[in-house]
């Protein structure tokens, strides 16, 4: 059982991220950033309140055993290597389990990868909403050793957004810090 649960959580993961890589590839219509969601110091954000600063977002959950801490401890890794630079780029973690990831949790969670990451999270149909205008795939999946009984299939991109909100770019789960790096200092 353990193992099809397995089997089953990295057909979805490998499966959002193709559909995502597809999506850039045939070109489909640029999509922005747009979110109304509450941060882990429990004030209400939007991509409005990033205007004028590159964003780089992912998709994830708290309990994430492997692809959220390592994609985040990517993320503190660009952060770090931009220097200076950082100020122009805010790092955003959006969860896809509210249930367990309240502004508290995240409060807990984002300070753990020391790069100015905010959290964000909302009740499930604004997670739901926002999920819809990203080309990302999410679902819960039933799980008895993990925590609370369940685990989360998800995206594994982390996405890039130029200063306007619109996208600029993806990288796929697995892409080293040192790549996303040299691609963002040409973009800024």
């Amino acid at each position: 059982m353990a193992g099809a649960a397995a089997f089953v959580f990295i057909w979805l993961l490998l499966w959002s991220d193709y559909r995502a890589d597809r999506a850039r590839a045939e070109n489909e219509p640029p999509f922005s950033a747009d979110f109304e969601l509450t941060d882990h110091q429990g004030m209400v954000r939007t991509e409005e309140d990033f205007a004028g600063r590159w964003m780089l977002v992912f998709f994830g959950f708290t309990n994430c055993p492997d692809v959220c801490p390592t994609t985040l401890s990517e993320v503190a890794a660009v952060m770090e290597g931009l220097g200076d630079d950082a100020a122009m780029v805010q790092p955003i973690f959006i969860t896809i389990d509210p249930e367990r990831d309240t502004p508290m949790a995240l409060a807990d969670y984002v300070p753990l990868f020391d790069a100015g990451i905010i959290g964000l999270t909302g009740t499930p149909d604004q997670i739901v909403e926002t999920s819809e205008t990203f080309p990302i795939f999410y679902e819960r999946i039933e799980q008895a050793a993990a925590p609370g009984g369940y685990t989360m299939g998800h995206t594994s991109h982390l996405f890039l957004f130029d200063p306007e909100a619109g996208f600029a770019n993806s990288w796929s789960y697995g892409t080293p810090a040192e790549e996303i790096l040299a691609d963002l200092r040409e973009r800024i």
